[in-house]
């Protein structure tokens, strides 16, 4: 059998140490990268062009679903996974819109994670029962239709300016003008029906796209 490429992508070391000792054990899969960040992520990604990316989307900086979409639009056939601690729909929806294929979260059964690494090598999307069933409700509650109105490049710049990050800082993490970043800040508010940043921040917390002081300490 011929082993799959995997590249692996988390900010935590121990967590990196698990998903290699996790993957490695599988026959059919041979960790050939690990990375820290997003910007690390698309550089690994460009230098050992693996079969497969196991990412988190909570990394330092620029999110995974950053990184998603970068590396996809360097390979628009690459196969991603997303294993990461958030259950809410919010992440899923914009990682699989950004190009995502899997999406897994780490509250699952282990075994979870390599069924998804094998059923995107063959071509499949797999997202976890408990993902699917927070997209339901958010559906139900309008939150995920909202957000369905945003690009992934949107909700990204979302997460950035509900996090308190200066247009300045988002523009250079994002590779993009001032301009684009404060065009991007109105249209956001525009298609969420929302007059105030503090009403985009509030939205950005119920859809779980930022976490409150109270989660962060937990």
């Amino acid at each position: 059998m011929t082993d799959h490429r995997v590249m692996i992508v988390d900010d935590h070391p121990v967590v990196r140490e698990g998903y290699r000792r996790l993957i490695d054990l599988q026959p059919g899969l041979h960790i050939v990268a690990e990375a820290e960040d997003a910007r690390t992520a698309y550089s690994r990604f460009r230098e050992t062009a693996p079969d497969v990316v196991v990412m988190d989307v909570t990394l330092p900086g620029v999110s995974g679903i950053e990184a998603i979409r970068h590396i996809r639009q360097y390979d628009d056939t690459a196969r991603i996974v997303v294993f990461t601690m958030h259950q809410g729909s919010a992440f899923a929806l914009k990682s699989i819109q950004a190009g995502a294929a899997g999406f897994v979260t780490k509250s699952s059964d282990p075994e979870n994670l390599i069924k998804a690494i094998f059923g995107v090598l063959a071509g499949r999307t797999v997202i976890s029962p408990d993902v699917i069933d927070a997209i339901a409700q958010d559906r139900i509650a309008g939150i995920g239709t909202r957000l369905g109105d945003l690009s992934a490049r949107q909700t990204e710049i979302l997460r950035l300016l509900a996090s308190g990050w200066p247009v300045e800082k988002i523009a250079d993490s994002l590779s993009i003008s001032l301009k684009t970043v404060r065009n991007n800040h109105y249209q956001i508010k525009s298609l969420l029906g929302l007059e105030t940043d503090a009403q985009m921040v509030w939205f950005a917390l119920e859809a779980g796209l930022v976490q409150g002081p109270a989660e962060e300490g937990s």
